[in-house]
């Protein structure tokens, strides 16, 4: 063939750098699993039992005010077709796996006390997580909160985390894995800038790898959204973590407070929130850092039925609306949430499940030249594969039912 432009090297390489400047900036989405879930537990009352003991009060509420497939498909509106389905999973997720990541709290939850009992209360949770650790209970992901840098809490959320490390890595000579470290109210990416150094003093103080050390940042603030300079504030946060941003939290309370929004309007499916989320995605997509939607704070106020429905209707919509919205995680702050944020991500994850494995099983075929008509862009086929690998990893689905493992 016959080409009329001598050559094009000099363009190549300059493509090649433009792709590789991307790629330094977009890596990808995150591997591994994702959990449904982190559970928030206030850390004076966190102890080695806590997770099973948020399972057991679960399973209690589960069998005590749905104890068929009936009276489980009204409380969460799940089709009758799937509902039974849905609560043998989740009874057997209630049992084995309740909290897929826990944080014990030391910020809002916890409160402000004096130097002497907080640093009492990190002693206590050492011994907590030691104890779960060897008895092999400690959640899959688990860390704590510490408290925010934007409101003169900085010297507290220092020595804390530097004193549990310090005496976790006494009490048991490692750092168990899963370890993940919250860092609350962003408002400036130089905070981020601050922690990650000190985090890379703490590692080499304590013996620790470089870089072992990671966090993830709640985004409550109007400022991480919109920055100081009228920009959007994720990209230069998560540039000024420097690589050690694992997921960005929405926090719904604090975010809709500072938008000036009533008490009754504060609420994870409030408009102003779906703003948020979106700039969340938009800013975060393909960097490799996960988005967790925020939380419920409606709880039941006894054990009655109407209490207990109340809740579950609330905390199952909401869940229900960050799946719509591609949010796969959230927070739980109440055993009460657990059977309505498993059966409303379960519910999501099994209806239509067949059509699903259907659509990428023919792609597969229809990539090996075996099959005929289908339609699907390879990014859709991603999509679905991300979807039932979801699943599976949350307990929806049997790993044997993924297309391709034949």
């Amino acid at each position: 063939m016959n080409l009329s432009v001598a050559s094009i090297d000099d363009l190549s390489a300059r493509v090649d750098a433009v792709r590789a400047e991307h790629d330094r900036h977009f890596p990808g989405p995150a591997s591994g699993r994702q959990p449904v879930h982190t559970v928030y537990v206030p850390a004076d009352q966190f102890s080695p039992s806590t997770p099973g003991d948020f399972g057991a009060e679960a399973l209690r509420l589960l069998n005590t005010h749905t104890p068929g497939a009936g009276s489980f498909g009204t409380a969460f509106g799940i089709d009758p077709e799937i509902a039974g389905t849905v609560r043998e999973r989740v009874a057997a997720k209630l049992a084995a796996e309740p909290i897929e990541d826990v944080r014990v709290d030391f910020e809002d939850g916890y409160g402000v006390r004096d130097d002497a009992e907080e640093d009492a209360h990190i002693a206590q949770v050492v011994e907590a997580v030691a104890a779960a650790y060897q008895a092999r209970t400690l959640p899959h992901y688990w860390g704590l909160r510490i408290k925010s840098f934007a409101d003169g809490g900085h010297v507290r959320a220092m020595r804390t985390l530097d004193g549990f490390l310090t005496a976790l890595r006494d009490r048991l000579g490692r750092l168990p894995g899963g370890f993940t470290i919250t860092f609350p109210k962003v408002v400036m990416a130089e905070h981020v800038s601050i922690f990650v150094e000190y985090l890379e003093r703490l590692e080499a103080a304590l013996g620790l790898p470089a870089g072992i050390l990671r966090f993830e940042v709640q985004v409550e603030t109007t400022e991480a959204i919109i920055d100081h300079q009228g920009r959007f504030g994720l990209r230069a946060i998560v540039e000024a973590a420097a690589g050690r941003l694992t997921a960005a939290h929405f926090g719904v309370f604090d975010y809709t407070a500072a938008c000036g929004l009533p008490p009754a309007e504060q609420r994870l499916d409030h408009p102003a929130c779906d703003f948020a989320r979106h700039a969340m995605q938009v800013s975060l997509a393909g960097t490799g850092v996960r988005l967790s939607d925020g939380s419920t704070n409606v709880i039941p106020r006894n054990d009655g039925p109407d209490e207990v429905n109340r809740t579950w209707a609330v905390h199952a919509a909401h869940v229900r609306h960050s799946l719509r919205h591609g949010f796969y995680q959230g927070w739980d702050m109440h055993p009460a949430h657990l059977p309505s944020r498993y059966a409303a991500v379960y519910a999501f994850h099994l209806d239509g499940v067949d059509e699903v494995i259907g659509r990428v099983r023919a792609w597969h075929e229809q990539a090996a030249g075996k099959g005929d008509g289908v339609l699907d862009e390879p990014a859709t086929i991603r999509a679905l594969t991300a979807r039932l690998r979801r699943a599976v990893d949350c307990g929806a689905l049997d790993e044997s039912v993924l297309p391709g493992r034949d």
